[in-house]
């Protein structure tokens, strides 16, 4: 009886083993590599396509055009020696994260910014473009810096790290801002044309794409913003594959050309 119920037990340890394995097998086949993309013949990128100059849909062609779609052709050339073989899906500040956790994209290139706190979520590449916080007005404000802007209502983009940055500032001189968040960047242009927000708070140079006869931009300007391209937290040499290619361009110019052709420059 102890014989056969040892066999037994011995029998449960190697099935349940055999399981354990099994199944460690599997989460590293699910991985995306470089290897998997060209398998795939396609590389599947999150873009934004609301954001003049980095990503924005040309309504005349229906094609999304701007810096980070030329860097994104860039690394489809790279891996697949064709920059038209690339799938985009338009992201926002909300769903971008989610879509390269469910691996429906492979990287994400969307104004995405690094920070320690997302840096242990995702991996970054190092930065291909920097830039700062700023504040969009209406000039019949008569707003000429945050200092003024005491008890105003700022629209800004969702699980977006902007309002924290301008609450530290706005600390210094002792004023309180409300903020009212929108999922994209023109829903927060149209707030502020109808007046349902005092001001539009992003990039300054996304801000740039948006600005028009009735509005200026304050010259505030509020933290780091380094962009950076991301993947999966599990998608390791991946990750590594593309900051190689990011720094190689840096090094040589050919992202500072891309940013000069697209007049983000400042």
């Amino acid at each position: 009886m102890k014989k056969h119920l040892l066999k037994g037990l011995l029998l449960l340890a190697t099935v349940t083993l055999g399981a354990c394995s099994g199944e460690s097998t599997a989460g590293t086949s699910n991985q995306t590599t470089v290897d998997t993309i060209k398998e795939a013949g396609v590389l599947r990128v999150g873009v934004k396509d609301d954001v003049p100059n980095f990503g924005l849909r040309n309504t005349g062609t229906n094609e999304i055009e701007g810096f980070e779609i030329d860097l994104a052709k860039k690394v489809a050339e790279e891996i697949l020696g064709d920059p038209d073989a690339i799938e985009f899906t338009p992201v926002t500040a909300k769903t971008r994260g989610p879509l390269v956790d469910n691996g429906e994209v492979d990287v994400l290139i969307s104004t995405f910014t690094i920070t320690d706190e997302r840096k242990e979520t995702y991996n970054f590449t190092d930065p291909y473009y920097q830039d700062a916080v700023g504040i969009l007005v209406k000039k019949d404000k008569g707003y000429e810096g945050l200092k003024d802007m005491d008890g105003a209502t700022i629209g800004v983009s969702q699980s977006s790290t902007t309002s924290g940055l301008i609450d530290e500032e706005a600390e210094q001189y002792g004023i309180t801002l409300k903020y009212s968040e929108f999922a994209t960047y023109p829903e927060i242009k149209a707030a502020l044309d109808s007046n349902r927000v005092d001001a539009f708070s992003v990039d300054r140079s996304i801000l740039n794409g948006y600005s028009d006869d009735s509005t200026v931009i304050l010259p505030d300007r509020f933290g780091t913003q380094d962009y950076g391209a991301v993947t999966k937290k599990t998608n390791t040499e991946l990750a590594e594959y593309l900051n190689d290619l990011v720094n190689g361009w840096l090094d040589d110019g050919t992202i500072d050309a891309m940013i000069a052709e697209w007049g983000l420059s400042e």
